[in-house]
């Protein structure tokens, strides 16, 4: 069973999907942050809607958690369309994709979650899908098999995945469009986590959603969640006012510290500090002593922690960074091996 944290830019239960469902910006005019993307795509839309063509094939690329499915269902919206959407691993079988292009209308999204995790029958099948707009499908075996080209109306695919450098060349040379989703800033998640209070009518003061947006690890998926959390803190202690002092309380009593990191983070940053003086040390050491997964620790923990600076990748291994040892209040080494800097 996977370990499921607070701070995780994973979905964590359907629930929560139904819940930031309700938070999601109809449009790129109520979407906060990621600029450059944001001014590029609407550059596209508009485009395409003068020439009434359907917007080209998109790839939205990031970490989980910061908003490439919103932005799917923006461009549905600014296009007018209808939006059907569905995963990698959730398309096992040519006749599964079948059903679902043969049933886009022009100018429709097909919205691809995981698209680095397409089977590769379903890519093959899906490229003259993507370039001319139709397809190939095989009926029946051996001797009596036959081809029967259908073709399709136009659409738009808009593909999203947290590992670009996983796409084939050959389905990532299909796409048209390529949009890098970054992390945000502390002062975008304030504004994220205000708005998303107004709509939940809760009484979010200012310096609380500072609070909470600097320990929502840069992601507005934690900071939503962060929120829900406190919300019920207060609604319990506080008569539902979300002040300074009780987000703290609250993120306190859920484990998460002033830079947003929680157990696990602490657990993995002093086991190199303490085990194996400050690193260099392999990722399969620390999952040895830890007993966590390499992938846990690779996929779910070093990047936020490589991101703030606490730990730097060496070819020898992870060492801990002086920022590291300060958070923790632990005296750096005499030879001074960790006063190591993202710069070295």
């Amino acid at each position: 069973m996977s370990r499921v944290r607070l701070v995780s830019p994973e979905l964590i239960s359907k629930e929560e999907e139904n819940f930031n469902r309700t938070l999601r910006p109809p449009s790129l005019g109520e979407y906060i942050g990621q600029k450059a993307a944001v001014e590029k795509l609407s550059i596209a839309l508009q485009a395409a809607k003068k020439r009434g063509e359907p917007l080209e094939h998109t790839l939205l690329y990031g970490p989980p958690g910061l908003g490439k499915t919103t932005l799917a269902y923006i461009i549905a919206n600014a296009m007018g369309s209808k939006i059907t959407t569905t995963s990698g691993p959730a398309l096992e079988r040519t006749g599964d994709l079948m059903g679902i292009l043969t049933n886009l209308a022009e100018g429709d999204i097909l919205f691809i979650d995981e698209v680095h995790r397409l089977p590769v029958n379903i890519e093959e099948f899906l490229y003259p899908a993507m370039e001319d707009f139709k397809v190939d499908f095989v009926v029946d075996k051996g001797m009596f098999a036959k081809t029967i080209n259908v073709p399709l109306k136009k659409f738009t695919l808009v593909g999203a995945t947290t590992r670009a450098g996983s796409l084939s060349a050959p389905l990532r040379n299909r796409f048209g469009l390529f949009f890098h989703l970054q992390f945000y800033s502390a002062e975008e998640l304030r504004k994220i986590l205000l708005r998303s209070a107004e709509i939940l009518k809760a009484q979010l003061e200012a310096g609380a959603a500072e609070e909470i947006a600097r320990r929502a690890r840069g992601t507005p998926r934690i900071a939503n969640r962060l929120l829900r959390r406190v919300r019920d803190y207060a609604e319990v202690k506080a008569d539902g006012k979300l002040g300074v002092e009780i987000a703290c309380r609250a993120l306190e009593l859920e484990g998460v510290d002033e830079h947003g990191l929680d157990e696990l983070d602490l657990k993995f940053l002093t086991t190199i500090i303490r085990y194996y003086q400050g690193g260099p040390v392999g990722v399969e050491a620390l999952s040895a002593t830890l007993n966590e997964e390499v992938d846990t620790l690779v996929d779910m923990v070093e990047p936020y922690l490589l991101q703030i600076g606490f730990i730097s990748r060496t070819k020898s291994g992870r060492r801990a960074n002086e920022a590291a040892y300060k958070h923790l209040q632990m005296p750096l080494p005499a030879s001074g091996a960790a006063a190591a800097t993202l710069f070295d």
